[in-house]
Order: C-alpha cells, then sequence, then structure tokens
C-alpha cells in the first residue's frame, strides 16, 4: 500500500466538532464527521486527510466509516507519508523510552494510542514480537509495520496475535501466523525472575506485564507469608511472592496449559517446593476454602475482565464485588488482599466502590495501602484518560 498524503481522499468535520481533536484527542466518532455518500463508501482503514469546515488541516486519519470511532489520527501533519519510515520511527521512539525504564529486553514496546498507533499492540520477549493489529487502518498496513520492526529489531519472530474482539468491531476477521523460527513456550524476565510464556497458544500476546509494578509491591510484603493467588495464569504474582520469602504459595487457574508454565517456570526459579497449583474454577474454589476454614496472610484477585462491554458493566461490577466478598473472608487477620480488574469499561471509582461493597459484606474493614494502575510500558495518552483501563487496590484488613 502506497501513500501519496496528495491523492488522500477528504473528510469534514461538521460544523464546531473540530475542538477535541484539535486539543490533542486522537478519536474523532462517526456523529463529528460529515459522513457523505463519498466517505461512507470509503473502505474501512483508508487513510484520509481530516479538514474543518474552514478547511483546517487536522491531519492524517484511518478513516472506518462503519464504526462508533470512525477516524483514528495517526499524525498532525496531514502530509506526513504513512510508511515503513514513519513506523519505524514510532517504534525507534517507543524503544528509547522503553530502555529508559528496562534493563532487559522485555516490555510492551507499543501500547496503542500512547506510542502513536491506534490499535497496535507490541510485546517484546527480546529477540521474538508478539503484535495484536486491532484497527482496519494498520491491518491494511500490517506489512510496512512488518517491515519497520524486522529493520528496527531484527527479531527472530514475529507472532502475529490477531485474535482479539476488537477486530470485529473493526470488520477484521481473526487470524493468526507465525513469521520467522518459533517454537514453544519462550523465556520471560521480570524482578528478577524467569517465567514461561506461550504466545501463540497463552491469553492475549502470552504474559501479561502491565502487572509488573503490583507484582514487586505484593512480593515487598511476601515474606514469611502463605499467599492465595486467584486466577495465578503462569504465575507471574505466585512466583514473585515466593522469590520474596512467602512461606507456602497456592495458585489457582482453569487453564491447564497456563498452570503447566508456572509450574516450570517454580522450577526455574527453584521455588517448586513453596508453590503448589491447581485447576479449579475460582469462585467455587474460594468457597469449599472458606468452608474449610482455611486463611491467607495475602490473597491475591487477578481475574479476567469481568465486563466486556457497557451491557456487562452491572453484572460485572457485581461480579467484582463477589470475588471481593469471598477472597476478603479468606484473609487472616492483619493480612492483605490485592484485587484488580482490566475491564477498561469499569470506572475506577465504580471498581473502587465494588471492592468496598465486597468488604463491607465480608464484615472486613481495612485501608487501602495503593491504588495503582498497568506498569509504565502502559504509558497513557494525556487526551484519552479511557485508556486507563486496569485499576488495582492493595488492602491490609483488619
Amino acid at each position: 500500500m502506497i501513500d501519496d498524503p496528495h491523492s488522500r481522499p477528504v473528510v469534514w468535520l461538521q460544523p464546531g466538532h473540530h475542538r477535541r481533536a484539535a486539543q490533542g484527542h486522537p478519536w474523532i466518532y462517526s456523529n463529528e464527521i460529515t459522513m457523505s455518500s463519498t466517505a461512507r463508501a470509503l473502505a474501512p482503514g483508508t487513510l484520509v486527510t481530516i479538514l474543518t469546515t474552514t478547511g483546517d488541516a487536522l491531519g492524517v486519519a484511518m478513516l472506518n466509516p462503519h464504526t462508533l470511532i470512525s477516524a483514528r489520527l495517526l499524525d498532525r501533519d496531514a502530509g506526513r507519508v504513512i510508511d515503513r519510515g514513519f513506523f519505524a520511527a514510532r517504534l525507534v521512539a517507543a524503544l528509547h523510552v522503553r530502555e529508559r525504564l528496562y534493563p532487559a529486553p522485555f516490555y510492551r514496546l507499543i501500547h496503542a494510542e500512547a506510542d502513536g498507533l491506534p490499535g497496535v499492540v507490541v510485546d517484546r520477549f527480546d529477540d521474538v514480537l508478539v503484535i495484536q493489529i486491532n484497527t482496519a487502518g494498520i491491518d491494511r498496513l500490517e506489512a510496512e509495520l512488518l517491515a519497520a520492526c524486522t529493520q528496527v529489531l531484527q527479531p527472530r519472530a514475529i507472532v502475529l496475535r490477531n485474535d482479539s474482539e476488537a477486530r470485529t468491531i473493526e470488520g477484521l476477521p481473526p487470524r493468526q501466523r507465525v513469521i520467522g523460527e518459533f517454537a514453544g513456550a519462550i523465556a520471560v524476565a521480570e524482578n528478577g525472575a524467569r517465567f514461561l510464556a506461550d504466545p501463540v497458544g497463552g491469553q492475549k500476546t502470552g504474559w501479561f506485564y502491565d502487572q509488573r509494578e503490583n507484582r514487586r509491591a505484593v512480593a515487598a510484603v511476601s515474606a514469611g507469608a502463605r499467599v492465595l493467588d486467584l486466577y495465578c495464569f503462569s504465575g507471574g504474582f505466585a512466583i514473585t511472592a515466593a522469590r520474596a520469602g512467602a512461606r507456602e504459595v497456592i495458585g489457582i487457574d482453569r487453564s491447564e496449559p497456563a498452570l503447566k508454565l508456572a509450574h516450570g517456570a517454580a522450577e526455574c526459579n527453584r521455588v517448586a517446593s513453596i508453590c503448589r497449583f491447581e485447576r479449579a474454577e475460582v469462585f467455587a474454589k474460594l468457597e469449599s476454602l472458606a468452608a474449610a476454614g482455611e486463611r491467607f496472610d495475602i490473597v491475591v484477585a487477578d481475574p479476567p475482565a469481568f465486563v466486556k462491554s457497557r451491557k456487562d458493566l452491572g453484572a460485572g461490577l457485581r461480579g467484582y464485588r463477589k470475588l471481593t466478598r469471598l477472597a476478603a473472608s479468606l484473609v487472616a487477620p492483619g493480612g492483605m488482599l490485592f484485587v484488580a480488574s482490566c475491564s477498561h469499561n469499569v470506572a475506577v471509582a465504580d471498581f473502587g466502590e465494588a471492592v468496598r461493597r465486597g468488604l463491607d459484606d465480608a464484615d472486613r474493614c481495612g485501608r487501602i495501602l495503593l491504588r495503582s494502575g498497568a506498569a509504565p510500558d502502559h504509558p497513557l495518552h494525556p487526551a484519552l484518560p479511557e485508556s486507563a483501563y486496569l485499576k488495582a487496590e492493595l488492602l491490609a484488613l483488619d
């Protein structure tokens, strides 16, 4: 796909609907665009120049006339050519930030709009890149993006995990493929520990870098503790806590492949004698542990998203409330509870209220020691607060 700024289609904004985008917001909604028959006929993902009613150019964007977020701005310079060089420049800028944050090449390298590439996620596992493309515009430019990744990073393999639900909204089919030399699980270095990830068969990109700082925070209070890690996936919280001196760690998840990776990581880190991993449904397991009178010094509850869309909000908040109630009932007096939500449709205040109600239902009280979000390799776009999807609280319970 060859981009020529001089021959791009032009899309006009409706009168008075330019201010938000002019002030830095990267999204333009369908009701802000003069959706002429010409604009509606453009193929999803077409590169367009965005103009105000006075003819001022706001930049170059990817247009999808069939979605609520109809245009996503790529650059404020409408004359910018969107090609391999454009992607390479964005990758180099993101790489510069990550290399200042982390000593080893294990991190989220591209976090969508915050790194100037809407709908793109790139997780780096040393010389393996795992990429998710979630917008029609970037999907059309996939070859240029991949060429830029090869130019800047020379990976031995690129795993394309184009299977997210966001692609359905954009009218894109799920698609997964591997480019280069890759087979089996790969190593992840984080917080001084070694983990195993499966970028092909695992959830999302195979690892959740976003909880890196929160794992460190929980580990800092884990010495001598009995720890229960709910939705443990491949052992991130569990093994970090065990390495920090926890006396016993139990990890619960329903994914057998993830638990196998957790077992392997426990052995790699020489904490297999401390860690025990069990396949179970979390809510049922919590009830059985409570009935058995079990208590833990630290309980970690890091579930998958309970709210996939706004229509799920009520049920999802009730789910976080119930999870908090059941988890808090297993925390020993003076112990700690870590609870998180990765549902981007749940506001910080609403999540905090669900946690508060869950504690009240469990007849527990305490103090919030830490409110946090994602690690700094998941930056936020200053004009896009809704991208702050991860919410977490660490509480000390009486």
